[in-house]
């Protein structure tokens, strides 16, 4: 089968190089407006040929659409202008409410599922792609009674030879859920780094006191703006629920220290400390 790789960044390359080297993909047509990009896929295996896009598709079977969500509102429309019943259209972003809007009553919105692998890391780019990063993931399909039951079909069978679990939901529900377990971590992370940043001015010194928590805490912070300024305008109803809920829990802390209430920053804590039964995937008592 071949596919086309519309963004080869970190996501649709370590989705290349593991389909290329489960062997369910013998071909990928890479599309970029990034020339170095193009060159450092090429040369590390992500694609075997460069194409524009309307080629793309049209010598493809699957195409993969792995660009920032702001984009993505723009090229996935076009994308399906061009498809035919062989075309199978995957999109990996983050948000997938407003490109499923877009796309609703598109005459070829059928070839097209919606579909989020529940994996990142902080770094971009074909570089940093990996064969090592999607198994025993979440794989969330959005909207399915809008796919056609043959692209739902590849989509899954890709999805389990990956190693994914998957799940299904509504493109609007699974973008209040991001908002919660990963979209308000980057804005927390950004904030903690701004606010280390602007108070602590001796870079040498946070770089020899940081420990590991405060390393793992702030690492999303080194995650580009260019891929998530889109994702946080398009989901920013969602982002700002939850952000109004996370000042408040702030706030109880701030409360708690400035009052030496030692008994309700315990109850705080220990109250956090729930999450681990979460996390664990263990029932909350």
């Amino acid at each position: 089968m071949t596919c086309a790789l519309i963004g080869v960044g970190l996501i649709g390359g370590s989705l290349s190089l593991r389909l290329k080297q489960l062997g369910k993909v013998t071909h990928v047509l890479g599309v970029d407006k990034n020339p170095k990009h193009l060159q450092q896929a090429f040369q590390r295996g992500l694609i075997d040929a460069e194409r524009e896009l309307a080629e793309a598709v049209e010598e493809s079977e699957l195409i993969i659409l792995a660009v920032p969500v702001d984009a993505s509102l723009t090229l996935l429309p076009k994308i399906l202008d061009l498809c035919t019943e062989k075309h199978t259209v995957i999109d990996v972003g983050s948000t997938k409410e407003k490109i499923c809007s877009v796309v609703r009553t598109h005459p070829n919105r059928r070839r097209y599922v919606a579909f989020h692998p529940m994996w990142g890391t902080e770094n971009s780019g074909p570089e940093f792609a990996t064969t090592q990063s999607f198994e025993g993931r979440a794989g969330v399909i959005c909207d399915a009674e809008y796919s056609a039951h043959d692209a739902l079909l590849l989509t899954q069978e890709l999805t389990k030879e990956l190693g994914m679990h998957l799940l299904y939901m509504g493109s609007r529900e699974h973008d209040i859920h991001t908002a919660y377990i990963s979209h308000i971590s980057h804005v927390t992370s950004y904030a903690l780094a701004n606010t280390v940043l602007e108070k602590e001015q001796e870079e040498e010194t946070i770089f020899q006191l940081a420990s590991s928590g405060f390393s793992s805490t702030v690492r999303l912070a080194k995650s580009h703006g260019a891929m998530w300024v889109p994702i946080l305008m398009q989901n920013r109803t969602n982002v700002l629920e939850v952000l109004g809920e996370h000042i408040h829990q702030l706030q109880l802390f701030q409360s708690a220290l400035e009052k030496c209430d030692k008994l309700a920053l315990e109850e705080l804590i220990e109250k956090a400390n729930a999450i681990r039964a979460v996390l664990d995937h263990k029932p909350l008592r």
